[in-house]
């Protein structure tokens, strides 16, 4: 949002929460050519298909048979066009099982965040500080906290608790989703064999013998590189313990 335009702020959240507004009197003149849903959807798709630097007023009027200036009747800016997105995306996040043990449930949050960005890996390039809470992304912090609540966390602590748990998705799915782009280019295999003879020319490995071990180990059980997804699994069963080791559950 402009930092010099008082009224944007209103006019995004108006954006945000218009399904949740009381209707108004239907304006006279030709009927809209399309919703503002249907330029977010337009929008979320095109950014899945080519990334988030594809995104524009007059990408997005190109996807939709519009002239450009015809978009901004229905979003004010890139800006605010992002941040519908990302609310848009958050309003599909899956539900939370009530009757899951509490492991699963917060295990639940941070499914559901990492499986989030790898679908829609644009969403890393967008800040994620001070995006306007809509009706998406409010219902999913009511769900996360619904999984929570009664655990024996103060407010406090429940915020704080997924936040780190969104933290820790949201840093694998960034391995995840750049080991995906990489091997799209050169397999694992093929750039280990041309890495591989390489390093162990250039490299002395008297002087990491443990890096040297543990680097072996690893490489012949996964592979590759390294294991986005069991590093994921590993971690965040070590992060739930390490959340309710003070509760006793």
């Amino acid at each position: 949002m402009a930092q010099d335009d008082p009224g944007a702020a209103g006019r995004l959240l108006t954006l945000l929460w218009r399904h949740s507004l009381p209707g108004r009197p239907v304006a006279r003149g030709p009927k809209p050519a399309v919703s503002v849903d249907e330029v977010v959807a337009a929008a979320v798709a095109l950014a899945d298909r080519e990334g988030y630097e594809k995104i524009s007023i007059r990408a997005i009027a190109a996807e939709l048979g519009l002239r450009p200036m015809s978009v901004y009747t229905y979003v004010p800016s890139k800006e605010a066009l992002t941040v519908l997105m990302v609310d848009a995306v958050a309003d599909r996040d899956r539900p939370i099982d009530p009757a899951a043990d509490v492991r699963a449930r917060m295990a639940a949050i941070a499914d559901g965040v990492r499986a989030e960005i790898i679908a829609h890996p644009w969403m890393l390039e967008v800040p994620p500080w001070r995006l306007v809470l809509g009706p998406g992304r409010m219902r999913r912090y009511e769900r996360q906290l619904m999984a929570i609540d009664g655990i024996g966390l103060s407010d406090v602590e429940m915020d704080r608790v997924i936040a780190v748990l969104t933290d820790f998705a949201t840093g694998n799915a960034r391995l995840a989703v750049a080991a995906t782009r990489e091997t799209g280019e050169v397999s694992d295999a093929q750039w280990w064999e041309q890495v591989g003879p390489e390093l162990a020319r250039v490299m002395p490995g008297s002087e990491f013998p443990l890096a040297t071990r543990v680097g072996q180990a690893v490489g012949e059980i996964h592979q590759a590189p390294a294991d986005p997804d069991g590093a994921y699994a590993f971690g965040l069963a070590k992060l739930i313990d390490g959340i309710l080791a003070d509760l006793h559950l």
